[in-house]
């Protein structure tokens, strides 16, 4: 069959027009909605880890697009873009965005190697302490306070009750109790009071530190125990990373000229 050139004509525009068709996955009001968006929020959720590439992630993907552009949309027509917080807000997130994609570049072209992992593992181990502490602590600001709660104990007071007028409400609810921790978190003068005491032990006189006037008390210790490599490799991978950013960050600081 031989078309008429109008037919003709007709069939090559529809022809021609498909492709561009098929990058939309909708139209509002006018405005296309290119697939290559959908594309880049499914890529973007599935490296995230919270889905995987489907057809219902796409719709979903697809209605939320739709629904974001009809509001900005009626967000232009109310000029709200022109709003000077609104517009402090964009240039804020445009400058995270920049600044993550650049921080993003620098850690691909410097990645943590597997020695820098291994050395900083082995320094870490170096460095533990042999024991873990578990103890429990009354903090007060007057000395004759400790000391009076330091013969209550002795007269079988209990130090979980006493606690509870403890100026430290981290621990103050849970009985003064501090959980298991390295000494080396403590100011010296705790750490010291504390590794010397024998287990179930109250310190006979008050520990006076900056924060005012402690009695200890230690509960037990045990041996610590250091993970593998491979158990925390991921972790120490990162915490080199992040401390390359912050030398890459003080270095540009260094060079700027600052006012």
């Amino acid at each position: 069959m031989i078309l008429k050139p109008t037919r003709l004509l007709l069939a090559m525009s529809f022809i021609v027009a498909a492709p561009v068709f098929a990058q939309n996955v909708a139209t509002v009001n006018g405005k296309p909605i290119p697939a290559a968006r959908v594309d880049q929020m499914v890529k973007q959720v599935v490296a995230q880890g919270r889905a995987t590439d489907s057809p219902q992630l796409r719709e979903l993907i697809k209605k939320d697009l739709i629904g974001r552009e009809v509001l900005i949309q009626e967000a232009d027509k109310q000029n709200v873009g022109a709003r000077p917080e609104v517009k402090a807000a964009i240039d804020n997130a445009r400058q995270s965005i920049i600044i993550n994609a650049m921080l993003a570049d620098y850690v691909k072209k410097n990645p943590v190697k597997d020695a820098e992992i291994k050395a900083e593992y082995d320094k870490a181990k170096a460095g533990a302490p042999d024991k873990e502490y578990h103890a429990r602590h009354i903090l007060v600001e007057k000395e004759e306070d400790a000391k009076a709660i330091i013969a209550k104990l002795k007269g079988g007071a209990k130090f979980e009750e006493l606690a509870k007028q403890s100026k430290d409400p981290g621990s103050a609810a849970q009985g003064g109790d501090l959980g298991w921790t390295d000494p080396g978190r403590f100011v010296p003068e705790f750490s010291k009071a504390m590794v010397a005491l024998q287990k179930g032990a109250i310190t006979d006189t008050p520990v006076k530190t900056q924060y005012g006037y402690h009695v200890i008390k230690l509960e037990e210790t045990r041996p610590v125990t250091i993970p593998p490599l491979d158990q925390v490799k991921q972790q120490v991978a990162e915490q080199l990373q992040q401390r390359k950013l912050a030398e890459y960050r003080e270095s540009l600081l260094k060079k700027a000229k600052i006012q």
